[in-house]
């Protein structure tokens, strides 16, 4: 099976159409379906749909399909896996759609990408801050939420403010897009 895979990976970086793969099987290759997944960690990962019981480990086979009986989408968990791990998969998968539905897909990979462990996701929908456009702005927000008045006189640094007190606290990370794209998250 590994060397099909290795076999399809290579083809597909020399654009040979799937059709012309051949096998050393003796019965004819199931149809694959492919999806091209770009990220951070990979170049190009490729998704195997139709034979993932064959690829995957009996462990995360057996919560696939947990998952597809509770109505996941499996196209979404093997492009979970492609981006972590199966390990990673069988822990945090639920977790990760839950909170992701909470608060934003985009705040959730933001957050791991920036603490670099999906495990920091647990919870994090209730430490999560909101998104700004940059750490000042949030620094401004928080200290406003708090009940200051602050006189129209007296000209406040906010990122001075962020980086000499909040930044202990809280966790802020770029989802990299251009609108509101820092997501703030408590630390504690």
């Amino acid at each position: 099976m590994r060397q099909s895979l290795l076999l399809l990976c290579n083809r597909l970086r020399s654009k040979v159409p799937v059709g012309e793969l051949s096998t050393k099987s003796p019965t004819p290759p199931k149809i694959l379906y492919i999806k091209r997944v770009k990220n951070k960690r990979h170049q190009m990962t490729v998704t195997l749909t139709a034979n993932y019981k064959e690829v995957l480990n009996t462990v995360t086979v057996e919560k696939i399909d947990e998952l597809l009986d509770e109505n996941y989408e499996l196209s979404d968990m093997l492009e979970f896996i492609d981006e972590y791990n199966e390990n990673d998969f069988v822990n945090y998968y639920e977790e990760y759609v839950r909170v992701g539905e909470a608060i934003g897909y985009e705040a959730v990979d933001a957050l791991i990408s920036e603490l670099g462990c999906i495990s920091y996701i647990e919870d994090c929908d209730e430490r999560y801050q909101g998104c700004y456009d940059d750490e000042a702005e949030f620094a401004e927000q928080f200290i406003s939420d708090m009940g200051y008045d602050i006189p129209a006189a007296i000209v406040v640094d906010w990122e001075a403010t962020w980086d000499t007190n909040l930044r202990y606290d809280f966790t802020a990370c770029s989802d990299g897009t251009s609108y509101r794209p820092m997501h703030i998250f408590r630390d504690h």
